[in-house]
């Protein structure tokens, strides 16, 4: 790896570990937070709205200020979808899967991966079947 690589590696990694540590701190790596917070006719749990609103901000506060950059920090250019035609299918197949799996199983990738840290029976079996879907989706996109 040259020093370039390094770095960004050492930043991906950075990131997600302050990423991991988020989730673990705000309880987004317990499905139940996640379940409860769709049980609206239940126990509803705001919580998530709470986490998703803070995430959402920051992101509107500061991508405005990072896309004025001539560019990022440790690459060439910006890599920011161009296509004028945003809402394709794919996009929507592909949400309203990780939606309807989030629903039901209340795990996400990341959260998924957090729980590495103190894993359970469940995170055994959703890991699994993310990678398998990870897999089946890039075939799908080759073709």
């Amino acid at each position: 790896m040259n020093g370039r690589s390094w770095s960004s590696a050492a930043v991906a990694l950075g990131a997600g570990v302050v990423f991991g540590v988020g989730l673990a701190l705000a309880q987004m790596t317990d499905p139940r937070k996640v379940l409860g917070f769709l049980d609206i006719t239940g126990s509803w749990d705001p919580s998530l709205a709470l986490v998703l609103g803070g995430a959402v901000g920051l992101s509107l506060l500061t991508f405005h200020f990072i896309l004025r950059l001539p560019r990022p920090v440790l690459a060439e250019h910006f890599d920011v979808p161009v296509s004028r035609r945003w809402l394709e299918p794919k996009l929507l197949i592909g949400s309203t899967l990780f939606g309807v799996g989030w629903g039901i199983s209340g795990y996400c990738p990341g959260p998924a991966l957090a729980q590495l840290a103190a894993p359970n029976a469940e995170t055994w079996v959703f890991l699994p079947a993310l990678i398998v879907g990870s897999l089946l989706a890039k075939a799908i996109n080759r073709t």
